[in-house]
């Protein structure tokens, strides 16, 4: 599977940008779909899971509550609604994908930029 993410930018705290990751190749409802992110500096961290049917999901405790992970397997695609960035979600994000864990992924989008001024 192929995966394209777009949707990133420079933000102002507290707002609002959704992120998406169109995949392409294998069937898409095969995959588990993920998030990350990898901030200046530091280790890339897990931000949120979706599971194939889409009625699972599991977030980082740094952005339960404020972000949103939803998929569209009509579509091919998996989003990410961030609210209430702050500056510390400044990062590179990531979607990731696999067809059999939540945990460790085997393909990799190339990352969106998103800077949360302040």
């Amino acid at each position: 599977v192929q995966l394209q993410a777009s949707g990133g930018g420079l933000v102002q705290a507290g707002g609002s940008p959704r992120l998406s990751c169109a995949a392409s190749g294998r069937t898409f409802r095969d995959y588990v779909m993920g998030w990350f992110r990898q901030a200046p500096g530091k280790e890339r961290e897990f931000v949120a899971v979706i599971l194939w049917s889409g009625d699972s999901t599991r977030y980082a405790g740094s952005v339960k509550g404020r972000f949103t992970i939803s998929r569209d397997n009509a579509k091919n695609t998996v989003s990410l609604q961030m609210n209430s960035l702050k500056p510390e979600d400044t990062a590179v994000y990531y979607c990731a994908a696999d067809l059999t864990s939540w945990v460790k992924y085997d393909y990799w989008g190339q990352g969106t930029q998103v800077t949360v001024s302040s």
